[in-house]
């Protein structure tokens, strides 16, 4: 009998795990046999993965916490790549976690075995070194976006456009009217009135950074907007007790916090104030009018300006090649030119019957079974072809 197929994969994060998960299932659906190892979630776990540490131990934040911990990662990076190599495995599969991922896929492909990494770093974005880096870390690279592929063109690594999950997770009317009265209630918001979704970002120094703003912004906005209620979804609950103390500043505020991430506030609101990543992709896909916004301290932007590649930092903006949703970032994010933008942007989306055509041309693109793709892409990489 012919041995199994034997796949390395690692993931480091929730959304890594959730990419994770998706590949794997479709890899099943062509291989039943086959058997995973590495590091991974919930849905990884589900799906068979036999793990060699647990996710907790991969999550780091920041600058500090990832040299706190470095002594810890290494022992999981060099014990993954025993593994991987002892006996060789088909293949090795670094799911996002760029950094160690990255160096874990550098180690096993010297050992000989292929290597694929799923998600492309943002080289868009940044200065072109991370090309190479990827570049000699994988042989086989499956980005989200249809414009990645091209920029590893000349370097030896096969980029492979497989699609976006979101552009087949979020269905094409999730964000039509009965999904979103079904949102609203399951939320325990109104079902009649405006809602705004505000999404300053999963991390306590983007709430910091960006809350406040926000409770600014909305306080304006409901001025103009009666009735208005305003959503903010809440990964933790950290997050959830600097939104609470934030918002004592703000008394009428009609202010509902919700535990998760952004697709149940978006699917609710009728317009969005959203920190730039990937939540102006979920946005776009619900067809939600929106306004895009960063705030960085004013060494850390300097110091980010001037390693950015010039462009758009919202993935809408960067998938068309152009501003079809307005971005307000440093010092044009302040709290009434966001609220009279976001306005703006919300009355044309009800008077122009076209406002949202680019959105659903951008969805097609990217729509497509991402984990099936990506799937088939891996198996030519282990059959040789």
């Amino acid at each position: 009998m012919a041995a199994p197929l034997r796949i390395g994969i690692v993931a480091g994060e929730a959304s890594g795990d959730a990419l994770g998960g998706g590949l794997m299932a479709a890899l099943k659906r062509h291989v039943p046999t086959v058997e995973f190892s590495g590091i991974g979630g919930p849905r990884m776990l589900a799906e068979g993965l036999r793990p060699r540490a647990e996710l907790s131990r991969l999550n780091v934040n920041g600058f500090v916490d990832p040299l706190k911990r470095l002594p810890d990662l290494l022992r999981i990076l060099r014990g993954l790549v025993r593994h991987f190599a002892s006996p060789p495995v088909d293949a090795v599969i670094g799911v996002d976690f760029n950094v160690f991922n990255l160096l874990m896929e550098r180690a096993v492909k010297r050992r000989g075995i292929p290597t694929a990494h799923y998600v492309s770093p943002s080289v868009y974005a940044w200065r072109q070194g991370r090309v190479k880096r990827v570049a000699r870390a994988a042989d086989l690279l499956l980005t989200l976006f249809p414009f990645e592929p091209a920029l590893y063109a000349g370097h030896p690594v096969k980029a492979v456009f497989v699609g976006h999950p979101l552009a087949d997770e979020i269905a094409a009317d999730a964000g039509d009217a009965p999904a979103q009265a079904r949102a609203r209630a399951a939320i325990g918001l109104p079902e009649h009135g405006t809602v705004i979704a505000l999404l300053p970002g999963s991390r306590m120094s983007e709430v910091a950074l960006l809350g406040a703003l926000m409770l600014e912004a909305a306080q304006r906005l409901a001025a103009e907007l009666r009735p208005c209620a305003f959503v903010v979804p809440c990964v933790n609950e950290r997050v959830a007790a600097a939104l609470r103390s934030l918002k004592a500043g703000y008394p009428d505020l009609r202010l509902h916090l919700v535990n998760g991430h952004a697709q149940p506030a978006l699917a609710a609101a009728d317009g969005a104030l959203v920190k730039s990543g990937t939540a102006t992709l979920e946005a776009m896909l619900l067809r939600r009018p929106m306004v895009v916004t960063y705030r960085l301290g004013g060494l850390t932007y300097r110091i980010v300006k001037a390693l950015k590649q010039p462009g758009f930092v919202a993935l809408p903006n960067i998938l068309s090649g152009r501003e079809l949703v307005p971005e307000l970032l440093q010092d044009d994010a302040e709290p009434a030119k966001l609220a009279t933008v976001l306005l703006g942007e919300m009355r044309r989306a009800e008077q122009e019957a076209g406002y949202f055509d680019e959105f659903e041309r951008q969805r097609a693109r990217l729509a497509g079974d991402a984990s099936e793709q990506a799937a088939r892409a891996v198996l030519t990489l282990v059959r040789g072809q």
